[in-house]
């Protein structure tokens, strides 16, 4: 296998990743570093989060760069502070034997005229979310005119949210720059649009294929009825000891709810959502980091740019109806090499966009039946008692208190004293499982579904325009909002939808179909939903455009 020397990396560099423990580099590293040392030569760079793109991107920058010049030369566009301060703490790392190189981060949330001193300070590299850096483009707070090389990472996030017109602004605004690099784990139309705009003849690097779930992933479903979503939310979690994980709602009050009941029942889990202050934000994400928390609930809006190490675990709530956002929540395990889980929660009504997201995330879904009570209960005992075995008592005092134990429990049989143990630690999984039901949705009643879903569609044979449609109440009960945002605002279907049900705390059950034109999209909805999405969306702005949402029909 190739090693970094061979890459040709300057020395510094190669001691730096020797200290951090890499040999050898991972497969985007290996095909992107050569061509980016050049620093000529744009580029787009294909892989799954998790696949070591901060070095490929970041080693090169550090050799190409002057250290004896302290005006920005390189800059890195994210779209998340977690991320932008992971990617200048990782630089950090691969700077180390190299003197006079400086690096600043800035994001919103935090004081600019701190960011803007330490910018005046002199650095070479600045590493910003979108919004922070137009902030200090128009205080004229930085200049832009120097910058050789600009990277935008994690691109299809960026544009997600709606940073498009904000990415093509510090394009403009960085007109001498030598080469863009641009990385990306998916490849939406979107990006092409920008490459084709700002870039010139960009090699391409891909690692797997666009849109294809992480390999190291092993992806699960169980298929239950909508009103035992929770319970087996639960009892996953229960059947799951050892468990790291992120759980995906689609809306803030979802996730908010969830993590109340679980918090109630004893969890260590909080919920991360957009009604979050920064400072919330940072405090949640900061017990998540150190273990405190054992599990996060986010909506996919929250979640973006969340990087944490060793996340055994991703659960779907529900299935998001893009493929990217489900590539997006898988990849959030599974990295660096390591084996990873994503489960997903599933109604009957839900098998057929399952299967749209296998076939094209080209990988096999497996479903597995939801545990019983005693399958739990089981999996606990098993897990404490190796717990037990495992404890150090190294560390304690403890063979002072043995005798006092021997002599307090000389009457009592060692299976005794075991049962005892047993008894303290499950009393309360015992008794909740004790007479627990079978969640999982079984053939026979999946098949009278299929009878009755069947006998409805007598006359409607199209089934591709169904697979456009969300589940919804039946036509008669709905009625059609317009509201003037459109895929101009940065929207896709997955995104819009998300953006609606997050404003209005709406479920998306009550939704029919949405039809999405470039300036405005015409949403169909419940009619005794209608007052309360549009109260909660009409006169609201959007990116600084006041949004407007009415009855179509008026």
């Amino acid at each position: 296998m190739i090693t970094f020397e061979e890459l040709g990396l300057d020395d510094r560099l190669v001691k730096a990743t020797a200290a951090l423990g890499f040999v050898n580099p991972t497969s985007i590293q290996e095909k992107a570093i050569p061509i980016l040392l050049a620093g000529t030569t744009d580029l787009i760079g294909l892989a799954q989060t998790g696949t070591g793109k901060t070095a490929a991107f970041g080693l090169p920058l550090l050799q190409l760069i002057k250290s004896g010049d302290k005006y920005p030369q390189a800059l890195i566009v994210c779209p998340t502070r977690e991320l932008c301060i992971q990617i200048v703490n990782e630089m950090e790392l691969f700077k180390k034997f190299m003197t006079g190189v400086n690096l600043v981060a800035v994001y919103g949330g935090t004081s600019i005229s701190t960011q803007i001193r330490e910018i005046k300070r002199g650095v070479q590299i600045v590493v910003a979310t979108p919004g922070r850096l137009i902030d200090l483009i128009e205080r004229k707070a930085i200049n832009l005119e120097q910058i050789k090389y600009v990277v935008l990472d994690e691109a299809d996030e960026m544009l997600n949210m709606g940073f498009q017109d904000d990415i093509e602004f510090i394009l403009k605004n960085t007109p001498n720059r030598e080469s863009t690099w641009l990385f990306s784990a998916t490849m939406p139309s979107e990006i092409r649009r920008v490459s084709k705009k700002y870039m010139t003849d960009p090699k391409e690097v891909q690692v797997g294929k666009v849109n294809t779930a992480n390999k190291n992933i092993d992806h699960q479903y169980y298929v239950t009825s909508a009103q035992h979503r929770y319970e087996t939310l639960k009892r996953l979690i229960d059947f799951n000891p050892g468990m790291y994980g992120i759980i995906f709602t689609r809306t803030k009050a979802e996730a908010q709810e969830i993590a109340e009941k679980l918090t109630r029942e004893g969890y260590d889990i909080d919920a991360l959502h957009g009604d979050l202050t920064q400072g919330q934000r940072d405090k949640v994400m900061g017990q998540f980091r150190d273990k405190s928390l054992q599990l996060l609930i986010a909506t996919d809006v929250a979640a973006r740019g969340i990087d944490v190490t060793g996340i055994t675990h991703v659960i779907n709530y529900e299935l998001p109806d893009d493929i990217e956002v489900y590539t997006h929540r898988s990849g959030r395990t599974g990295r660096a090499g390591n084996t990873g889980i994503c489960m997903s929660i599933v109604h009957s009504r839900e098998l057929f966009r399952l299967r749209q997201i296998e076939k094209i995330a080209q990988s096999t879904f497996n479903r597995l039946e939801i545990p019983s009570g005693k399958d739990v209960c089981r999996k606990q005992f098993f897990s404490f008692m190796d717990r037990l075995l495992q404890t150090d008592i190294s560390h304690g005092n403890y063979e002072a208190y043995v005798p006092t134990l021997m002599e307090k429990f000389a009457d009592v049989s060692k299976e005794e004293i075991l049962q005892k143990v047993v008894a303290t630690e499950f009393d309360r999984f015992l008794k909740y499982y004790e007479n627990a039901e079978d969640l999982n949705l079984r053939d026979d009643r999946r098949s009278k579904q299929g009878q009755r879903d069947s006998g409805a569609r007598v006359g409607n044979r199209r089934g591709e325009a169904r697979a456009t449609r969300f589940e919804s109440p039946a036509s008669g009960n709905l009625t059609k909002l317009f509201v003037n945002l459109g895929t101009k605002d940065g929207f896709y279907k997955a995104s819009f939808l998300q953006f609606i049900l997050d404003m209005s705390d709406l479920r998306k059950d009550v939704l029919g179909r949405i039809d999405m034109k470039e300036m405005n999209s015409w949403v169909e909805i419940e009619k005794g939903a209608a007052t309360k999405m549009i109260k909660a969306i009409d006169g609201k702005t959007y990116k600084g455009r006041r949004i407007r949402m009415n009855d179509a029909n008026r």
